[in-house]
């Protein structure tokens, strides 16, 4: 027997409930991080992997693009890729990411080559790429409401730089306070296509597993960056 939908409501309850619970600003990488108590190499490293990560957010927004057949969402998706890709040189995210890296001592060379991109973080952002590539739009889209909580973290983030990684250079720090304006926007936008779109119980429960899945992709790559910043040695690879 098919269950009835859950009103607008308890579904963004159970949205907002689920990313309270999951999301990463709660584990233990982050904890060390916002403390002061992760060494430089850590943060380099962290700079290098989650890069992957960041150079592949305007990918995963062209699924999106390419799987939806409304025009006006694609109107209104598309600034995305442009936030992370610019439109010349070294503008939005990924060059603000880049410059985040050489702030933190990361060339822009190793930075591309993806030298020091651990195993299991290349593993979890390809597997994100290819669950929006493969899955309906809007739970697509689903997935990306992390970024209902994205704004705290990167506050929370961008204190703890300034006040515990001063030799990071402030214009290494773009990045952060530019998704403090873009998150709570972009968060808007998906949350109400999420509850426009989604308006069956299948539907919803298949956004709140995309949530889940989204959060605990975050949580493992960052299960890979811990091993790093407690054992360089145990996790195989060399400090940026």
């Amino acid at each position: 027997m098919r269950q009835p939908p859950l009103s607008r409501k308890a579904f963004i309850a159970g949205l907002q409930e689920m990313g309270s619970a999951a999301y990463h600003d709660k584990h233990p990488f982050h904890i060390l991080m916002n403390s002061g108590q992760l060494s430089r190499d850590a943060i380099r490293f962290w700079a290098a992997n989650r890069f992957y990560y960041q150079e592949h957010i305007p990918i995963k927004d062209a699924f999106i693009l390419s799987n939806c057949p409304l025009r006006e969402v694609r109107r209104l998706w598309l600034h995305r890729i442009v936030d992370h890709d610019g439109q010349k040189d070294d503008e939005g995210g990924i060059g603000a990411w880049l410059r985040l890296g050489q702030a933190c001592g990361v060339s822009r060379k190793k930075m591309l080559s993806g030298q020091y991109v651990l195993p299991g973080v290349r593993f979890a952002v390809d597997a994100y790429v290819n669950f929006v590539r493969v899955q309906p739009w809007p739970i697509a889209v689903a997935s990306s409401l992390t970024e209902l909580f994205a704004p705290s973290l990167m506050s929370e983030r961008l204190k703890a730089f300034e006040r515990f990684y001063p030799w990071v250079d402030q214009s290494g720090l773009e990045y952060f306070k530019n998704r403090i304006v873009q998150a709570p926007r972009d968060s808007r936008e998906a949350l109400d296509l999420t509850i426009d779109q989604c308006r069956t119980r299948e539907m919803q429960d298949a956004a709140l597993g995309a949530l889940r899945f989204k959060c605990e992709l975050l949580w493992a790559m960052l299960d890979c960056m811990h091993l790093y910043a407690i054992n360089p040695e145990k996790a195989g690879v060399c400090p940026a």
